[in-house]
């Protein structure tokens, strides 16, 4: 079953991160696609202020991988990078870590992501106007996703 929310505003879009971040758990798994300006950074500062992060967060472009401390660790990555490459950069431990996993342009290592995660697809609508759509893998996602719903 897929969500969309829709937002008119940056300060929508941080507010809809951290209203998630408030109900996400140990190695919960969060995919973000959309173009290029579409607003995966900005979702992902507004969740990491939600689990507490104090560091700046920005986009982990050329080093594939930022790791946060926070009320949950936060694992921010992004693999557009990778694309085409065979190279495991050990995934398996960095989704079950702990942590809570955010992973930009996730099409590139579909074969190493777990079947069950949060695919969040970001779609501009105008300068600031976005739309979130969420599908759920899992019942754990399918959970989370009636429970920001509320």
């Amino acid at each position: 079953m897929k969500h969309q929310i829709e937002v008119a505003s940056p300060e929508e879009t941080e507010r809809l991160a951290m209203r998630l971040s408030s109900l996400l758990q140990p190695d919960d798994l969060l995919t973000l696609e959309g173009d290029l300006g579409a607003g995966k950074t900005a979702f992902t500062k507004g969740l990491a202020k939600g689990l507490g992060v104090k560091r700046t967060v920005n986009s982990p472009t050329f080093t594939i991988l930022k790791q946060y401390e926070g009320r949950l660790p936060l694992n921010h990555l992004d693999v557009y990078r990778l694309e085409g490459s065979e190279e495991d950069i050990g995934f398996d431990e960095l989704f079950s870590s702990g942590a809570v996993s955010v992973v930009e342009w996730a099409q590139f290592i579909e074969d190493y992501l777990p079947k069950e995660r949060l695919a969040i697809t970001i779609r501009k609508t105008s300068d600031t106007g976005r739309i979130f759509k969420l599908t759920p893998s899992g019942e754990r996602y399918e959970t989370l996703c009636k429970e920001l719903a509320l």
